[in-house]
């Protein structure tokens, strides 16, 4: 090889084998079965565990339903924005914390039912022979069961374990605040009558006998929780027009029973009904309050002038006014009634003016029309502001106050209050000019009277006093009537279409295929994950393909896995495709030797990275296809540290290289025969404490030559080069080397020395065998035993016969 050749093992090591790596996975097949048995396990555990969820929904529709009775000018109530708005106001309430949790409290939701099922728990809420109905006054126990066995139609067991602290957790569901109990004993039972009030340190309430469930041998368990946490689990509550721009919409809930999900979808709609109603009449509820508060006053004061008037005629004799007189009366009567109207609207205006002025709650406002007032603009201005007020209002409870919704509420709520203001000036300013015109009418007619006698000046101040509070308590008496009647007539703007049933209430889960195909994909995928990973970090040496990237040394052949306890392959199972395999390296060898020239004696050097590659087994099979050629071989064991090769020849290693080599010995003491005609083995003798400078002596350059005296072929077994520097000294007597690479144990990183000596020229004839290799999909592709054989038909080797899986095992644990 050419001194400035580059070699880039980064670039070489760095590409991903996909064909090798889906052949690993294939090869991990029983791995694979039993991950996906596990996982569609685990799927069928989960199914059989997991109880069965349920839709149920309702129908709900939204409209703008105004009171027939009364026209725009003359109703108490507004057009709060029409349909689009109502729905929206639906839409946003049904969301609310607020108002979900009036309806977990209406319905005690707090309270679970449940009776002990298969494998877990289960909702029995409407399937239990009781109703449980505890007093919010009191504090209750939380998060522990009580179990209720009925006994007879009025009789029931209830019965309870503390805790092991005996620290009981109370709540009080009236003022939501939590305190403790300390008890003495670990439990508790007593008998109870239904219906009958229990009176308990922690739980107070009545269990009610539910005729429609008669069951009586079943034990059930009664849990109290927080009202907070169970009202999270109903503001996810689905609600979506039926359309779109449908003024229909469907609410939607999930969970375990029916019954639960249908009654709080029905309650939540009655509630909200309710609590829309309410507010749509709360401007006629405020005008009611306003109007009795003054019918009160004006009838107070209409009392004490009829007091008056009748004393007066009792006292002067008077009954009636004369002809002349009485029209008189009749006309300052009627200015008298125009300039009460007159100053009521305008108090009304003024009291207007400072309200929205000074206050930012705007829902105590009464109507126009209570004063008298019939603008258009003021009745539209003060419905669009209260509105506007009610919107906000409501968004309190489902938007954080620094929203820019309520910026932009507020933005229309002062604009139209800008403009209302300007309509209230220019309505005052044209009820003050009238104001002054009927006064100085009446100041005439008044003028007129102080002409009369005394006793007719007075007669008629009393009458006129008595007809003004007169008309004022009609007045108010008929806005009071009519206000009543609006609020009477008023429906609800939502109603409730289509009610949820039980019945109707649909399975929606568990979704047990999708379980089955996680675990399917479960079971596949971790194997797949553990075979990457294992690939990923795996830095050992598998195929000849990844030795040909990882070097530019050649490689002279591959080596099957041998199944025998014995090393001697060649000789135990000559036609097995594992000694064609030491075949071909003979073959090979013997091509390298005829290209370089070499005649006579030939030497070969085996040494490998570490210890375990199969350097001296490989050592002894070569030494056996030559000696089988009949050709006069010698194996020397020149790995003095760790001698091996005397163990499966049956021979001793008393003497051997190491007595040679001080002198303590000849060539022909140390040289031992073999079962083996025409192969003798030298093994390594004693262990010496120099072995590398044992190695470097003189002698070690004779004894080289005395065996190539006598010997066809030397196979020197030196030590494994990445340990010591023994090879490296004896690659100087070597016409050929082999270095050992053995499948899934040689590391990538244990060639960068040999690679780097090779490409230097330190080394040279140096060439690869993969050794202990198996034609497996988890080492890539598979390659023949022998390099360039392939795999060989049958008939022409004997098939290696496959050890019992005991002595297999028997064999792992023993290397």
């Amino acid at each position: 090889m050419r001194d400035d050749e580059e070699f880039d093992i980064s670039d070489l090591s760095s590409t991903f084998d996909f064909k090798g790596f889906l052949f690993k996975v294939l090869s991990y097949w029983k791995l694979f079965l039993i991950s996906i048995a596990i996982g569609l396990g685990i799927s069928y555990y989960i199914n059989v565990r997991k109880l069965d969820v349920y839709s149920s929904s309702n129908l709900v529709s939204i409209k703008d339903n105004q009171n027939p009775f009364f026209t725009s000018n003359t109703s108490l109530t507004f057009n709060w924005g029409g349909t689009t708005d109502k729905v929206n106001t639906v839409l946003i309430a049904l969301r609310t914390r607020k108002h979900n949790t009036e309806v977990v409290e209406k319905l005690q939701y707090y309270i679970n039912y449940e009776k002990d099922g298969e494998y877990q728990r289960i909702d029995t809420y409407g399937k239990t022979p009781f109703k449980v109905k505890i007093d919010t006054t009191a504090f209750q126990m939380l998060h522990t069961d009580m179990q209720i066995k009925v006994k007879n139609d009025s009789i029931f067991n209830l019965s309870t374990n503390f805790p092991e602290s005996k620290k009981l957790l109370l709540h009080h569901y009236g003022s939501l605040k939590d305190s403790t109990l300390t008890v003495s004993k670990s439990s508790f039972e007593r008998d109870f009558k239904f219906g009958v009030p229990i009176r308990l340190p922690f739980f107070e309430g009545v269990v009610h006998k539910d005729e429609l469930n008669t069951q009586t041998t079943t034990p059930y368990f009664i849990r109290f929780s927080k009202a907070e946490s169970v009202v999270s689990k109903y503001t996810n509550i689905r609600v979506v027009p039926e359309s779109t721009g449908s003024s229909v919409l469907k609410l939607t809930l999930t969970g375990h029973n029916k019954k639960r999900l249908s009654d709080y979808l029905n309650a939540t709609v009655n509630i909200l009904s309710v609590n829309l109603l309410e507010q749509k009449n709360q401007f006629a509820t405020n005008t009611i309050a306003f109007i009795e508060e003054r019918l009160k006053e004006q009838g107070e004061q209409l009392e004490t002038v009829e007091g008056e008037l009748n004393a007066f005629r009792t006292k002067n004799a008077i009954v009636n006014i004369d002809t002349e007189n009485d029209e008189l009366s009749v006309k300052t009567s009627t200015l008298d009634n125009r300039l009460t109207d007159l100053n009521r609207q305008i108090d009304y205006l003024n009291t207007l003016d400072t309200y929205l002025q000074t206050r930012t709650d705007y829902s105590s406002v009464p109507a126009p029309s209570v004063a008298g007032i019939a603008e258009g603009s003021i009745v539209a201005l003060v419905s669009n502001i209260l509105n506007l007020a009610e919107q906000r209002s409501r968004y309190q409870y489902a938007y954080k106050e620094n929203n820019p919704i309520f910026d932009d509420i507020d933005r229309q709520i002062n604009a139209a209050k800008n403009v209302l203001f300007e309509n209230i000036k220019s309505s005052r300013s044209l009820l003050e000019s009238e104001k002054s015109r009927v006064e100085a009418e009446l100041s005439r007619y008044e003028s007129q009277i102080r002409r009369l006698p005394r006793e007719q000046q007075d007669l008629l101040k009393i009458q006129r006093r008595f007809d003004i509070n007169e008309q004022s308590y009609n007045m108010f008496l008929s806005k009071l009537n009519e206000a009543r009647l609006v609020k009477a007539a008023n429906v609800s703007d939502v109603l409730l279409v289509d009610k949820a049933k039980p019945v109707s209430a649909s399975r929606v889960g568990p979704n047990t295929r999708l379980n089955y195909v996680m675990g399917f994909l479960f079971g596949l995928i971790v194997p797949i994950m553990l075979v990457f990973i294992k690939v990923f970090f795996d830095n050992s040496i598998h195929t000849t393909e990844e030795l040909q990237k990882l070097s530019p040394i050649p490689i002279l052949g591959v080596i099957g896995k041998s199944k025998l306890e014995s090393n001697l392959v060649v000789l135990d199972t000559p036609r097995s495709a594992i000694s064609e395999g030491f075949r071909a390296l003979r073959s090979s060898l013997q091509f390298i030797y005829r290209k370089q020239g070499i005649d006579g004696s030939k030497t070969v050097l085996l040494t490998s990275s570490i210890s375990g590659e199969g350097k001296t087994y490989c050592s002894m099979n070569i030494a056996s296809v030559f000696a089988l050629s009949e050709r006069k071989t010698v194996l020397v064991g020149l790995d003095l540290r760790k001698p091996k090769i005397f163990e499966d020849f049956d021979i001793k290693n008393n003497k051997g290289v190491v007595n040679y080599l001080i002198n303590d010995a000849t060539i022909g003491e140390i040289v031992q025969s073999t079962k083996i005609e025409h192969l003798d083995i030298i093994t390594s003798g004693p262990i010496p404490p120099n072995p590398s400078e044992l190695l470097m002596k003189d002698s070690m350059d004779r004894f080289i030559s005395e065996l190539k005296e006598s010997y066809d072929y030397i196979i020197l077994d030196s030590p494994p080069i990445g340990l010591v520097a023994d090879s490296l000294t004896l690659e100087r007597y070597a016409d050929a080397s082999i270095y050992i690479v053995r499948q899934g144990v040689t590391k990538k990183g244990m060639l960068n020395t040999i690679n780097e000596k090779y490409r230097t020229g330190e080394i040279t004839n140096m060439s690869f065998v993969l050794n202990c290799f198996e034609q497996k999909a988890k080492y890539g592709y598979g390659y023949g035993y022998g390099y360039g054989y392939g795999g060989y038909g049958q008939g022409y080797h004997e098939q290696d016969v496959k050890a019992s899986w005991y002595k297999r095992l028997f064999k792992k644990n023993k290397s």
